[in-house]
C-alpha cells in the first residue's frame, strides 16, 4: 500500500502570502498558482496589475512542476535540459497544448520526499518568478515544520 501525502488549500494559503510579499518587495506584478499533485488549481491569486495572461502561465507552470516533477527551467537549461533542439523532449509543450510549460517559474512543492503539488508564477522575469517561488516554497516548508500532523 502506498500512502499519499497531498496538498491543501490551508497549505497554499501561506505560500500565496509569502509569495505576493516577496512580489511586492521586488516591486513585480505577478500572478501565483498552487495546484496539488496532479496539477489541479488548489489556489490562484492575480496581484493587483498582473498581466491577465498571467493566470493561465501560472496555471501551466504548476501544472507542468507538478506533472513532471521538476522546476519548468530545467527543460531548457543548457547543456542539457531535455526540451531543447536535439534532445530527447524536444517539441514535449506541444503534446499538451495551453497546458505545458517549459520556461522559468514553475516549481515542485516537496513533502517527505513526494511531489504534493506546484507553485506557477508568471509576470516577472526569470530571476523575479525565481525569487518569488522560492519565497512560496520556504513558506510551505515552515508552514508543514510548524503544524501538527493530523
Amino acid at each position: 500500500m502506498h500512502t499519499v501525502n497531498r496538498i491543501t488549500l490551508d497549505d497554499a494559503l501561506p505560500m500565496l502570502a509569502a509569495a505576493r510579499a516577496k512580489a511586492e518587495e521586488i516591486g513585480v506584478r505577478q500572478t501565483i498558482c498552487v495546484c496539488d499533485d496532479g496539477g489541479n488549481v488548489i489556489a490562484l491569486h492575480r496581484l493587483p496589475g498582473a498581466r491577465l495572461t498571467g493566470v493561465e502561465i501560472a496555471i501551466a507552470k504548476a501544472f507542468t512542476a507538478a506533472g513532471h516533477e521538476r522546476a519548468t527551467h530545467k527543460f531548457n537549461e543548457p547543456p542539457d535540459g531535455p526540451a531543447l533542439p536535439g534532445n530527447e523532449a524536444f517539441g514535449i509543450s506541444h503534446m499538451l497544448p495551453g497546458k505545458f510549460a517549459t520556461f522559468v517559474g514553475g516549481f515542485p512543492v516537496e513533502y517527505e520526499g513526494q511531489i504534493v503539488g506546484a507553485v506557477g508564477v508568471s509576470g516577472g522575469n526569470g530571476e523575479q518568478d525565481k525569487a518569488v517561488g522560492a519565497a512560496a516554497l520556504r513558506a510551505f516548508a515552515e508552514h508543514v515544520a510548524a503544524t501538527p500532523v493530523a
